[in-house]
């Protein structure tokens, strides 16, 4: 069905994006953002001061909307009008996530529990012993550097 076939209190019931849709795969023209809120203000008779507080949220839910694709020239068009193009740099091509058995895991965890305390020395009974709490009355040491 083509937008001008629609009559206003059906054309009123519909989104923006979804008007944009239509309006965009009939003319199959791109068109940029301002151009594209005042043919939908135009068609809905919107008022200036409305096209002025909706803009950004149309902008936004333009870009939220995966049907829609904005251009190097800061135009809209349909998604489907154009095809997705992958460009990989040479360096992700060669790096290859490498897997992680659950064997060298647990190893790893084990080496990292050993390597917690470097020296026996480091643990000694004394650890054990709560430390003394300083009184009120006990000024605490100055460091300097």
């Amino acid at each position: 069905m083509k937008l001008k076939n629609i009559n206003p209190e059906e054309l009123e019931l519909m989104s923006y994006t979804d008007i944009t849709y239509m309006m965009l795969k009939e003319t199959k023209k791109t068109m940029n953002t301002p151009t594209l809120f005042k043919e939908i203000c135009s068609m809905l008779d919107l008022s200036e001061s409305t096209y002025e507080d909706k803009i950004g949220d149309y902008y936004t839910s333009l870009t939220m909307d995966k049907r829609f694709v904005m251009l190097d020239n800061n135009e809209w068009d349909i998604r489907d009008n154009h095809s997705v193009e992958i460009v990989m740099d040479e360096d992700e091509e060669d790096e290859v996530e490498e897997e992680t058995t659950e064997e060298e895991i647990i190893e790893e965890e084990e080496v990292s529990d050993d390597t917690l305390y470097d020296d026996e020395s480091d643990l000694d009974a004394d650890d054990d012993e709560p430390l003394p709490l300083l009184d009120e009355d006990e000024e605490e040491l100055d460091i300097e550097d």
